[in-house]
């Protein structure tokens, strides 16, 4: 390949061309995408990404949930680079420990709910959840209950995409593909109140989606399930806030027939609700805590599981050697960088901010679109928000998929500088943590100008 010249004025059709040849895109049609060409990301600054055309967005997304710092923060560039001189890399396999792992999971610790203080390092979202996975069986095993395999999920939930992910999540498109999947896997229904919950206030439908998952636990027998998954917030799934009754009464089900509770903050964690895990704003403690994407700002891949007193000690104590790991598992650079985002995220009081300031102007601006005739409903906490668009709030009608207005409201967005996601008719927020008053300012106005363009086209659909 020739170098190319990134300044050019042509710059982005040579990489769309490259792109088009070599490279497969995760989640995408790529004969769609080949057919349009890729829009290309060339830096980042602030809470801002620019493409190869010049173009700059304002990012609502953080990445992928995950650059909850902004872009080019050099204390995280120049972390990467000091331990990439000191060291590279080395593992912790061998009886042998590099420091910024070490130092990591101490500082991971001081953060995590009461408990939860012994850490497993892992690359990835994925990665971690099958860790989780084998490690809320084994504690059964060396529990001498070994029988007890069951894992329980929820219907459109997220939890990774490779096997043992897709087996555990519950999104229908992937369940469909590269099966058999992994058995003495459940799905109980999703605490979607908007979309499922008619004739039931907000808190009688919590309370009752929660005890499926009782009722799916009885049904299984309770000495054969291990263990109960759930993301805070379903994030992937649309951002779906379950009622504030949920989560108390899934825990209390859960202690109630010794079943492990697992809490996938993969998306929730480091801050973006307002405190520094998903479970601490919805009130309950699980035994293991699944963590990524803002625990490194995005900068380098980096993921964790947080276990609980209860576990850990069985597994040290009665588990013997823990058949499991991974090449990078607490790599130095990106350890070094995920210390020094929790320097960043403490020294800037970055959780506190969501909590008291940024979160509560963001969801109260997002609010004022309540009046549009597409917003049948707006969920959030914190900086991570769901968009409800709607045919008719009265009756409640929701448009039919050939309709595509989440996509169109998704593209108009873009097209006029705020990157969204779209999933379904559900539109995703979840801009950094050191977004501005103004940068929000900014995307609920070209959020409101999307939703207009895209009403003038299918409002009558």
């Amino acid at each position: 390949m020739n170098h190319i010249d990134k300044g050019a004025p042509n710059s982005q059709a040579i990489w769309q061309d490259l792109d088009r040849r070599h490279h497969l895109h995760p989640f995408t049609d790529t004969k769609a995408l080949n057919a349009k060409g890729a829009r290309i990301i060339t830096r980042g600054e602030g809470c801002h990404i620019v493409d190869a055309e010049g173009k700059k967005l304002l990012d609502g997304m953080a990445g992928l949930w995950c650059v909850n710092l902004g872009y080019n923060r050099k204390e995280l560039v120049e972390a990467a680079a000091n331990q990439l001189s000191a060291l590279p890399y080395y593992n912790n396999f061998f009886s042998t420990a590099n420091t910024p792992s070490v130092e990591l999971a101490a500082r991971i610790a001081e953060v995590t709910p009461e408990g939860l203080d012994h850490i497993f390092f892992a690359n990835s979202g994925s990665e971690a959840i099958d860790t989780a996975m084998r490690m809320a069986r084994f504690f059964w095993q060396a529990a001498g209950k070994p029988e007890k395999t069951w894992l329980i999920a929820r219907d459109n939930s997220y939890h990774g995409s490779t096997i043992a992910g897709t087996s555990l999540g519950g999104q229908k498109e992937m369940r469909k593909q590269g099966g058999p999947l992994l058995g003495d896997i459940a799905h109980v229904p999703q605490p979607y109140w908007y979309g499922e919950g008619d004739g039931m206030s907000e808190d009688e439908f919590g309370l009752a989606r929660a005890r499926l998952i009782e009722e799916k636990i009885l049904e299984l027998g309770p000495d054969r399930v291990a263990a109960v998954f759930g993301e805070p917030i379903q994030g992937a799934g649309g951002v779906i806030v379950p009622p504030k009754t949920y989560w108390p009464e899934v825990e209390r089900i859960c202690r109630k027939y010794d079943v492990l509770l697992v809490a996938d903050e993969v998306i929730c964690g480091f801050g973006r609700t307002g405190s520094w895990f998903g479970c601490q704003t919805f009130g309950f403690t699980p035994d293991m805590m699944t963590m990524a994407k803002g625990m490194s700002s995005g900068y380098l891949p980096i993921s964790a599981v947080a276990v609980g007193t209860r576990v850990a000690d069985m597994l040290i104590e009665n588990g013997g050697e823990f058949y499991h790991g991974f090449t990078y598992s607490g790599h130095p650079a990106s350890a070094a960088v995920a210390v020094a985002t929790l320097d960043i995220m403490q020294n800037e009081k970055l959780v506190e901010r969501v909590r008291d300031d940024i979160g509560p102007y963001f969801q109260n601006g997002l609010r004022t679109l309540l009046d549009h005739p597409l917003v049948g409903r707006i969920d959030g906490v914190g900086l991570i928000a769901g968009i409800a668009l709607v045919k008719s709030k009265a009756p409640k009608t929701f448009f039919d998929s050939a309709a595509k207005a989440g996509m169109r409201v998704r593209d108009h967005s873009i097209a006029n500088g705020f990157m969204m996601r779209a999933v379904g008719d559900r539109m995703a927020l979840s801009p950094p943590l050191v977004i501005s008053h103004e940068e929000v300012d900014d995307l609920v106005r070209i959020v409101r100008q999307a939703l207009d363009l895209t009403l003038a086209e299918i409002g009558g659909v």
